[in-house]
């Protein structure tokens, strides 16, 4: 895809699904906000960009730990996600949102900080990007994403995944070095275009956590056969009602094996990959 493709993506399709799912998606990735927060390490009156903010629990968490002194720009290719986001925030006054693509924008100012909660792995050329925003970072400025790690240990994807072809059958292969969830899962081959971007002083380190689904197994696989590889097996199979049903059965089976005393604990594999600008 190129990113005028993922504009249309992320506004047409994906787009009003992530904001009609929105409550229920960013309680199943707080634990990555979470993660990704302390490792950024924001300050008071940092100035911060955050990349594919879409509907906004990142910006809200970055205005909370920058304070009135500090200002955050929420960038977002999606006009549909950064609706939502600008009527979560209507009344946060050390924000502001930005519909542009970070990969060929022409920042007119410096941030100290960038952020990014699975926002980086869409590029058409990760290094264009990367270089780009690294032109928009001031000396000492810190960048800190969040990325899904291998997808054979992110079972969110792989379990839905594979009950939907289980019922269905298969589906095409994805080559998943495009643009697309597991993007950055390769860290030795992302920390290597983030050098050839220009980064300095780059790392990444990978963290295991559980995801926390708010629902029980069965409106969790509802909420995969909305958003994700289960939902594009049915797409893809075109399954009518009855196939569908079967499929919503088999995906909450699947994920039953992860209910808890605490609800459902979905593992999860997170790279979070960091750069620092020399002062």
């Amino acid at each position: 895809m190129t990113n005028a493709d993922q504009e249309e993506f992320w506004t047409s399709d994906a787009g009003p699904k992530w904001v009609a799912q929105q409550a229920q998606m960013d309680a199943v990735l707080a634990p990555v906000m979470e993660l990704l927060m302390a490792r950024a390490s924001l300050k008071p009156g940092d100035r911060v960009l955050d990349i594919g903010c879409g509907t906004g629990v990142s910006v809200a968490a970055a205005a909370q730990a920058v304070g009135h002194r500090g200002h955050v720009t929420g960038l977002d290719i999606s006009q549909t996600m950064l609706d939502l986001a600008s009527q979560r925030m209507a009344t946060t006054t050390n924000i502001a949102f930005l519909k542009a693509d970070a990969q060929s924008h022409p920042f007119t100012s410096l941030f100290d900080a960038m952020i990014s909660r699975f926002g980086v792995m869409f590029f058409d050329d990760t290094v264009a990007a990367l270089s780009n925003l690294e032109a928009a970072l001031a000396p000492g400025g810190t960048m800190t994403f969040a990325a899904w790690g291998p997808a054979p240990q992110n079972p969110f994807f792989m379990v839905p995944a594979k009950a939907a072809v289980g019922v269905l059958g298969d589906l095409p292969k994805v080559d998943r070095t495009l643009p697309g969830p597991f993007a950055f899962e390769d860290s030795a081959r992302v920390l290597e275009m983030m050098e050839q971007a220009g980064l300095s002083n780059t790392d990444v380190e990978t963290v295991a956590l559980d995801l926390t689904p708010p629902g029980n197994a069965s409106e969790t696989a509802a909420l995969f056969l909305d958003i994700g590889p289960a939902q594009r097996a049915v797409e893809y199979h075109e399954a009518d009602t009855a196939m569908t049903a079967r499929v919503h059965q088999a995906v909450a089976d699947a994920i039953s094996d992860f209910d808890t005393s605490s609800g459902l604990r979905i593992p999860a594999c997170i790279h979070i990959y960091r750069a620092r600008k020399p002062a």
